[in-house]
């Protein structure tokens, strides 16, 4: 009996260990489950740069001749001085031509009106005669932009330049080509093209623009032939042209899309503006000349 009782005694402490054991286990937390590992990214598709057309020293020599006695740099008064220096130089030789006083008196008065006729335009929030025109997409408001406009009509001709200006600098210059002389069949971008391409050399062409990057200067040739009847050259500094978009950019106000027939009613006749679709250059006579039309009578 007592063999018995001992036998027993140590199995009831064997099943209580076991118990404590147990109680022990269940009180101890679970170990965290193992979070699954985090994907990597998918690796970024690196984009080539865009290879530009490069422009050789002879093109880029014959690009530079759009210049014509203007700077980049230059201020509104610069300008204004070699715009007045020109019309100093052609009506020089129109009194050297007469002994008339009555006719060089007119002359003079002509002159004087030719200066005058130059219009400054600050792009300051109010809008101007030149939000719906053949430039409206060469400058913004509020960026410190502004423009010069003269009215070139010698010997009959209703042509405009454009001095664009950013802090007071000019930084573009914009001309419109005349085309009304040229046959109906050669009145085209695709003969444009061919015709520029063939004097300033190869260039970068995206839809209805030809660029040539020419280092520290850049030249956009446009066809503006469906709204306005005419082809444009802009020549802009390469580097104020990046930094002048990327203002725009960040003062661009919400986009407020204008009803095209709005647009064509705005913008019917030009009457708060001279016509704009006549507008060329000595430079500009010689690509008229390529295309098979006589340039305009100086």
């Amino acid at each position: 009996m007592r063999r018995i009782s001992r036998a027993l005694f140590v199995g009831v402490l064997a099943l209580s260990g076991a118990a404590f054991a147990a109680g022990d286990a269940a009180k101890k937390p679970a170990a965290p489950a193992k979070a699954p590992a985090a994907k990597k990214p998918a690796p970024v598709k690196k984009v080539a740069p865009k290879k530009l057309t490069p422009v050789n020293a002879e093109h880029k020599k014959a690009l530079a001749s759009l210049f014509g006695q203007f700077k980049f740099g230059m201020s509104k008064d610069d300008v204004l001085k070699a715009i007045s220096k020109q019309l100093d130089e052609q009506y020089d030789e129109k009194l050297k031509a007469t002994t008339d006083i009555p006719t060089q008196d007119r002359l003079r008065k002509e002159k004087k009106a030719e200066l005058a006729r130059v219009e400054f335009v600050a792009f300051e929030g109010k809008r101007t005669g030149w939000d719906v025109s053949i430039i409206e997409d060469e400058f913004a408001h509020n960026t410190g932009e502004s423009m010069l406009v003269r009215w070139e009509n010698e010997a009959g001709k209703n042509q405009r330049r454009f001095f664009f200006f950013h802090d007071g600098k000019l930084w573009k210059m914009f001309v419109s080509l005349d085309v009304s002389i040229l046959p109906e069949d050669k009145k085209n971008f695709d003969t444009f093209k061919g015709v520029m391409q063939g004097k300033y050399g190869p260039a970068d062409v995206d839809a209805n623009v030809m660029t040539w990057y020419a280092g520290e200067f850049q030249v956009r040739a446009i066809d503006k032939l469906k709204g306005y009847d005419a082809l444009a050259l802009t020549i802009e500094d390469t580097r104020e042209n990046k930094e002048v978009l990327a203002l725009r950019e960040a003062k661009k106000p919400p986009a407020q899309e204008t009803s095209p027939v709005i647009k064509s009613v705005i913008d019917a006749d030009h009457s708060d503006h001279p016509d704009v679709k006549n507008t060329g250059s000595s430079a500009v006579d010689e690509v008229i000349k390529a295309q098979g039309g006589a340039p305009p009578k100086k």
